[in-house]
């Protein structure tokens, strides 16, 4: 016989667990490069930009193009490690919770 009250407090266990999972995001930051290191993005598990480091040599330079390219190179590059970082989170803080069913994956979210 289906426990339809079961059922409904393991939902309830999961949504306590994701909405810890997606509160604790906001304290993972992850850091990438561009150019060597001429440029630095700072993002969080939630995916927003913390900080912008631009060397002071190429803000100099007449390559305005170059300095954009490597500003975008390095939030893209924090953007995909943060968005990493934060599925794994999500599946750590989710895994054992429901049966494997095929398809159904709490990696992504709130992501």
């Amino acid at each position: 016989m289906f426990d339809m009250m079961g059922m409904m407090g393991k939902m309830r266990e999961v949504q306590a667990k994701l909405k810890e999972a997606q509160d604790n995001l906001q304290h993972i930051t992850v850091s990438a490069e561009a150019g060597a290191g001429l440029v630095k993005a700072t993002v969080n598990g939630q995916r927003k930009l913390l900080k912008i480091e631009i060397d002071e040599s190429i803000l100099n330079a007449n390559d305005r193009e170059m300095v954009n390219d490597l500003v975008v190179a390095a939030v893209n590059n924090a953007m995909l490690t943060a968005t990493e970082r934060a599925q794994e989170e999500m599946k750590k803080h989710t895994s054992g919770l429901l049966p494997n069913i095929p398809g159904l994956d709490f990696g992504n979210f709130g992501l």
